[in-house]
């Protein structure tokens, strides 16, 4: 197999491909099927890391990822973050003294895969399916790299975890099997047919609505602002658990409590079929993240990366609730904050980074856009107040 973007024949769609077949092709690598990019993430660190090794990881990332270090029985290190992507600063962070690294790839943005060079690297690749470092694919510099199928793909939870050896994804294979929870055909399809809701949602200037009902049916965790209650004293006493996934279940499942079960036909004959419809969107994306990037706003990575069809465009700008109702209220839906960043968040549970500031500059400030949105955001855009960067 050789590496390259995601392909599929005109009008095909994919028919008959799973999703784990169709990112085989794209990275050349042994591809697992996996309920979520979540339990991905935990067999990857369980499979390359020993429990008390030390992991270098963005402070800047989704509530569950912190949770699945943790329960692998790994101590978090929180690296210093780039003002310029939102990910690890390799330049300021001590990757020496880690035993591993679990990057992030923010928005799709990538880290920078060629500093981790003789660690453990494990790529979470939920923002980066279709991003590229030097024309290879991201996921396929690490010992192993976990597409998530919700994100560009946008086809209900799923992922596929991605790693060079046959030995490997044989041995993954079997312990997801271990973890594996009973499906439900019913809530499947209720899964399916939510995605297409949302995606439909979305299209047809619909976001208002669908974020009322959603939030009405309790389909979101309560959260302590951007991010889900930490509950302190509970994860104290897990702790004496870990290696074990079960203990920290009430976290890691935040607004996905099925990320163990087994998914049927349905969901992946749904997901196959987006996937594969990804190439059409290519364009649309690409063009998105160009009227981006001229905003005063942009996080200046960005423009490093104009060739790459990012899953989102951060912004940095004062003011970001307003702009967050403006822009719903234009049917451009916001998701995806990390506010406030890991050391603020669950102080205790990580080695905090040597400088938090602008970590809490990022967390507070980034508003990101999907790009394939970015005409119809852009009459909010152009007025919003870019933020001074940190010092």
């Amino acid at each position: 197999m050789s590496a390259g973007h995601l392909t599929a024949a005109p009008g095909d769609e994919g028919r008959g491909r799973t999703p784990e077949a169709l990112i085989a092709d794209r990275t050349g690598r042994h591809c697992v099927y996996l309920p979520s990019n979540r339990l991905g993430l935990y067999l990857a660190l369980r499979h390359w890391c020993t429990p008390g090794q030390r992991v270098l990881m963005s402070p800047i990332s989704a509530d569950e990822i912190l949770f699945l270090v943790i329960a692998a029985g790994l101590r978090p290190v929180i690296a210093p973050l780039s003002p310029a992507t939102g990910n690890i600063d390799t330049s300021r962070a001590n990757i020496g003294a880690v035993d591993a690294v679990l990057t992030t790839n923010l928005y799709g943005l990538p880290d920078d895969m060629r500093a981790f060079t003789g660690k453990i690297l494990i790529e979470d690749v939920a923002h980066a399916i279709e991003t590229t470092v030097d024309g290879r694919p991201l996921g396929t510099f690490g010992a192993a790299g976990v597409y998530s199928l919700s994100k560009h793909a946008a086809a209900g939870s799923g992922g596929v975890l991605a790693v060079a050896d046959a030995a490997d994804a044989k041995a993954l294979a079997a312990e997801r099997d271990r973890l594996l929870m009973p499906g439900s055909g019913g809530r499947e399809l209720l899964s399916v047919v939510t995605s297409m809701a949302r995606h439909a949602a979305v299209k047809l200037n619909l976001v208002r609505p669908a974020l009322w009902l959603s939030r009405l049916l309790g389909m979101e965790e309560k959260r302590e602002g951007y991010r889900i209650a930490l509950r302190a004293d509970e994860l104290r006493a897990a702790l004496p658990q870990a290696p074990a996934l079960r203990p920290f279940a009430s976290w890691i499942q935040a607004d996905l409590h099925d990320f163990q079960a087994r998914r049927g036909a349905i969901a992946r004959w749904y997901q196959g079929r987006k996937v594969a419809a990804l190439p059409r969107q290519r364009e649309a994306r690409l063009a998105g993240v160009r009227l981006l990037a001229t905003l005063p706003s942009v996080a200046k990575g960005v423009r490093a990366h104009l060739d790459q069809p990012l899953f989102r465009v951060p912004l940095l700008v004062e003011d970001r609730d307003r702009a967050i109702a403006e822009l719903e209220g234009r049917g451009v839906p916001i998701g995806f904050l990390y506010d406030p960043p890991y050391d603020d968040y669950a102080p205790g549970f990580a080695e905090p980074s040597p400088s938090p500031q602008r970590a809490r500059w990022w967390g507070a400030h980034a508003l990101p856009i999907d790009p394939v949105y970015a005409h119809r955001a852009m009459p909010v855009l152009e007025g919003l107040t870019p933020t001074t960067p940190p010092p």
